[in-house]
């Protein structure tokens, strides 16, 4: 019952996602960089499939799109529309067809943005530039069928209510289509899981529970509870974060990722729940496998 997500890469398939920077494409000409953009998204549409047919034939459930599969999109200088490429319709194409397999496989995909998405800043531009981001995820997702685009709460700026209010309040910024697949996760800084219930009730956005953070950067909330409250925010199967420490939970540095996942540290009240558990390992998809058979031999 309980699928397990890859997150973003592979350590040993030679699966491989690529991209380009803005210093690069700044020195090409218009018309070349469009080129080179082009041909790095049908990579990564093609490498997406590859990586999907991965995740079907071993028991895999869901992947997470790395932010950067259309790179670049959204950079001032030298972002773009996919209508602005070359092989626009192709792209969309690919990536539908990803969909599709996803569909056929009964496979989950989601994106998590990178931390520069900060719908709670105090500055404008930086809560434009995360609304931007998040448009362009949506449009994929679209595409791929994916059914979660998982953000953090953000920073607290001397004043954690206010700045739960303004993340509330800047999600009238946003389009229908992030918005029916928005979550949010707690951190191991500065939101835990009861700070960010209410909101997730007042808004309707379900909770993505990272027990690691909440192990790192605790509440009054036992992790047993902090399951419950989040299991009951989500319309559709919830989705779980779960990493190990790398140098053991007394270590100096707890919130710091292992290469795998200390089974002991999956909990037990999450067994049996029908339920998606991203696995935030270096190790990536071995990572992944070797817990699938931990959890199996661990009665």
């Amino acid at each position: 019952m309980i699928r397990l997500g890859l997150c973003c890469m592979f350590r040993d398939q030679p699966i491989k996602f690529v991209t380009t920077t803005a210093t690069a494409i700044n020195k090409m000409k218009r018309p070349d960089a469009l080129a080179k953009l082009s041909r790095l998204c049908l990579e990564n549409a093609d490498a997406l499939l590859v990586a999907l047919q991965y995740c079907a034939d071993n028991s895999i459930g869901c992947f997470r799109v790395n932010s950067q599969i259309l790179p670049i999109k959204t950079h001032p200088a030298c972002g773009y529309s996919v209508g602005d490429l070359p092989d626009g319709d192709e792209i969309v194409r690919r990536f539908k067809e990803c969909g599709t397999f996803v569909t056929k496989h009964k496979l989950r995909t989601c994106f998590h943005p990178d931390q520069f998405v900060v719908m709670n800043s105090p500055r404008l531009d930086v809560v434009e530039k995360s609304v931007q981001e998040l448009e362009y995820q949506a449009e994929v997702a679209e595409w791929i069928g994916a059914d979660v685009i998982n953000i953090h709460g953000g920073g607290a700026y001397g004043d954690k209510p206010k700045a739960l209010a303004d993340f509330a309040r800047n999600l009238d910024r946003l389009s229908s289509s992030v918005r029916s697949r928005l979550t949010i996760e707690n951190d191991d800084k500065t939101y835990t899981p009861a700070d960010l219930l209410p909101l997730c009730k007042a808004t309707g956005i379900p909770l993505v529970y990272d027990v690691h953070h909440h192990r790192c950067h605790p509440d009054d909330l036992s992790v047993e509870q902090a399951t419950k409250k989040a299991l009951a925010t989500w319309d559709r199967e919830p989705m779980f974060h779960l990493s190990s420490p790398i140098e053991g939970w007394d270590g100096p540095k707890p919130e710091r990722h292992h290469d795998f996942i200390d089974v002991n540290d999956f909990p037990d009240c999450w067994r049996r729940k029908k339920i998606t558990v991203e696995v935030e390992a270096k190790a990536k998809e071995v990572a992944v496998e070797k817990l699938a058979m931990d959890l199996g031999n661990k009665k």
